[in-house]
């Protein structure tokens, strides 16, 4: 194994260790805790006070990890800059829930907005400047790719914006997207190492930091990623995805972040629709689960597995 595949995991890995221990104290010291809904799960209002914005930590070892191969590895820009762009939407809004106390943090607008902005200059970055074409390599056609000329552009901003979402509504539950993302980013180093696709310092780089930051998410977590992380993880995977083409595998790989976005439209539609009846017992569905009779750590085990699962077909795939 060459040293931009092992070196990465291992180097992402030891920062997450290091800053753990730096951080979370620190979060906890400016009050950063995670406020519960009364109205959720029950089980969750014992975690009111764990420390949120640890996607700091995921962040922080990943940038400096990738800052180490950008030069012999120039492609790993966009999805670095995709990665910091969502991250820092993300950091924005813990901080004016967290610590500025505005309890909605950044309006939908403002992330809206914000969210297009990012995506608008990764696209161009993407199209013009590294000339990945916008054709979409199609599981399990033999190398076939899909070109649908224009329309590949306003899709890229639906599949950017709908996956970064997905993957914050998937951090719901101690370890949920950092169990899921990791097998997701295993998956893209597999086939970014097998096409040589120059890019998988920063696909190592993340399977590093979230293997560390686990450390400290899983169940009962000592922390939580918080939209620092989950929208930065959201626009990793997708970032990843468009830089080889494959944003089609994202539907297969990253089948938990659509049924957790899916599972919210769903309830919110079905609840407008009714007059108030719900289809699930609360959304996103891993918290229906649980109220079903689910340990969380179940939740989570049973998504990884599915996860790992799905990563298998992919491979297949491709």
């Amino acid at each position: 194994m060459n040293s931009s595949v092992v070196f990465p995991v291992l180097i992402a890995f030891g920062i997450s260790l290091l800053l753990g221990p730096i951080i979370i104290p620190f979060l906890r010291k400016l009050k950063m805790g995670q406020t519960e809904r009364q109205e959720g799960v029950k089980s969750h209002l014992k975690k009111a006070g764990t420390p949120t914005m640890g996607g700091i930590i995921i962040l922080t070892s990943v940038i400096i990890t990738s800052l180490l191969y950008v030069k012999e590895y120039p492609r790993i820009i966009p999805v670095l800059f995709l990665t910091i762009g969502f991250g820092l939407i993300g950091f924005l809004d813990d901080f004016l829930k967290v610590v500025m106390k505005r309890s909605d943090g950044l309006y939908p607008k403002q992330k809206m907005i914000l969210q297009i902005v990012v995506t608008a200059i990764f696209a161009f970055y993407v199209i013009k400047v590294a000339k990945i074409p916008l054709t979409m390599l199609i599981p399990f056609s033999k190398g076939h790719y899909w070109d649908i000329g224009w329309f590949a552009v306003p899709l890229m901003f639906i599949a950017v914006i709908g996956t970064v979402n997905g993957t914050n509504f998937t951090d719901g539950l101690d370890g949920l997207a950092s169990s899921v993302t990791v097998l997701v980013a295993t998956f893209f180093t597999v086939v970014a190492i097998g096409t040589k696709s120059g890019i998988e310092p920063i696909t190592c780089a993340v399977v590093g930091a979230l293997l560390g930051f686990l450390l400290f998410n899983v169940y009962p977590a000592s922390v939580f990623m918080g939209d620092t992380g989950s929208l930065a993880l959201g626009g990793f995977v997708i970032g990843t995805a468009y830089m080889m083409q494959m944003p089609l595998y994202v539907i297969i790989v990253g089948l938990i972040y659509l049924i957790e976005v899916l599972s919210v439209i769903l309830q919110v539609a079905f609840f407008k629709k009714t007059g108030g009846k719900r289809l699930f017992k609360m959304a996103p569905i891993h918290h229906h689960f649980e109220l079903c009779g689910w340990s969380e750590t179940r939740v989570v085990t049973v998504f990884s597995i599915i996860t790992a699962l799905l990563c298998l077909v992919a491979l297949a795939g491709v």
